[in-house]
């Protein structure tokens, strides 16, 4: 059903600690720009929430962690909804979008040692020692880097891991999560080490947030433009269409690592990808490079407005909500520039309103950023396909194959 009013704002989110937590940090956000705006959330339980007595590429969704979210936003339950972006397919169903994502937090995966093995580290630790993990990426690191070590799956919610780990008659020694949901949970402490991309290159997404709405709500995309960081844009898709170009996901032991640096006078967008066997032996990985003259359009809009300055900053610099951060406007100075072509010359009409609405382009699933240059946009999508492609080049398909039929034919066993 649509929101009586205009101000108020359903958020769909997991039910978990560490989903609310990162479902508030952005409506903390957009409330700083938007005091006047109301935001409900809704929680429900998903597929991944409800089933923990199997390990997660056995269950055999895409979408374990989204499908329930994503429905809600279909049926307009919800206006937006918060994911961890790693959860987030490469490819959306028909009519919804990612209208934002959110500086990233540090990707890297994190060792959390037992007490008794705090001095350790994963080449240290006893011959046999267990560590916990429900990635098939993790493990195929692990088994690797680490044959002498056992890996065992591990579910259920990071509170829940930790029980598991901290018990007196626990079976692990140490765990492999997500350093970014330790640190929103504020649980630093607990990583006895964040493990380099020479060690374990980490998930697609992996520590930033996503929020999806449906594609056609253009009051929401204008409202969550403002937030979609730069930088971190420019990452994930390359690692998105790297991913979708692969055709992985959970089915498969794929991994990646990129960074984003200035380089004499430009920016140079390195991405490293890796796809493994599920015991680790074989391993099949590449590094490309793209440069670029100049990332952002202009420094004229702020684009994560999070402090009561650049709050002043940005509403002085944007005469209403939706002009210039608005995924239309974006479409509207493409025209003008003559990088997009339509029929009609009036810019402020209806008639062409809707006509740009129906070009907006998406990205793997990410609408365009206002802020990037299309050509920009292209390049880091270009090199995520480049990247899968040499991959391929070298037998990724066949090592890729090889796993998801193994996983197939393991869980046609457990039901």
């Amino acid at each position: 059903m649509e929101n009586q009013r205009k101000d108020v704002i359903n958020v769909g989110s997991r039910k978990s600690e560490l989903a609310l937590i990162q479902t508030n940090f952005v409506i903390d956000n957009l409330k700083k720009v938007h005091p006047d705006k109301e935001f409900n959330i809704v929680t429900m339980t998903t597929l991944g929430d409800r089933i923990l007595n199997v390990s997660l590429p056995k269950i055999g969704e895409k979408a374990l962690f989204t499908k329930d979210l994503e429905d809600a936003l279909r049926n307009n339950t919800v206006d937006f909804v918060v994911h961890s972006l790693k959860d987030l397919p490469t490819t959306l169903p028909d009519g919804l979008a990612i209208g934002a994502i959110f500086e990233r937090e540090d990707p890297r995966d994190a060792l959390v040692l037992r007490e008794e093995f705090k001095e350790h580290t994963l080449s240290t630790l006893p011959k046999g020692s267990v560590i916990g993990t429900s990635s098939l990426r993790r493990t195929a690191q692990l088994r690797s880097s680490y044959p002498q070590l056992s890996v065992v799956d591990v579910r259920g919610n990071l509170n829940t891991r930790l029980r598991k780990l901290d018990a007196e008659d626990s079976e692990y020694s140490a765990l492999l999560l997500a350093s970014a949901g330790l640190q929103r949970m504020g649980w630093a402490h607990r990583i006895s080490k964040v493990l380099p991309c020479s060690e374990m290159l980490y998930a697609v997404g992996q520590g930033a947030l996503a929020v999806e709405c449906r594609a056609d709500n253009h009051d929401v995309l204008a409202m969550l433009a403002p937030f979609n960081h730069a930088d971190t844009y420019c990452r994930v898709l390359a690692e998105r269409s790297f991913l979708k170009t692969l055709g992985g996901g959970c089915s498969a032991p794929v991994g990646v690592s990129t960074r984003l640096k200035p380089h004499d006078g430009q920016y140079k967008l390195t991405i490293t990808g890796a796809v493994w066997s599920l015991d680790g032996t074989t391993k099949i990985s590449h590094t490309l490079e793209q440069t670029f003259d100049q990332i952002k359009k202009s420094s004229k809009h702020q684009l994560s407005p999070t402090n009561e300055n650049e709050n002043k900053k940005f509403k002085s610099e944007n005469s209403t909500e939706s002009d210039a951060v608005n995924p239309i406007e974006a479409l509207n100075r493409r025209i003008t520039n003559g990088e997009a072509n339509l029929n009609c010359v009036d810019l402020r009409t209806q008639e062409q309103i809707e006509a740009l609405k129906k070009e907006i382009q998406l990205f793997c699933g990410l609408t365009e950023n206002a802020n990037i240059s299309l050509e920009v946009i292209e390049k880091c999508e270009n090199i995520g396909k480049d990247l899968a492609n040499i991959l391929m080049s070298e037998g990724a398909t066949e090592v890729m194959k090889v796993s998801q039929d193994t996983i197939r034919n393991s869980s046609q066993k457990v039901s």
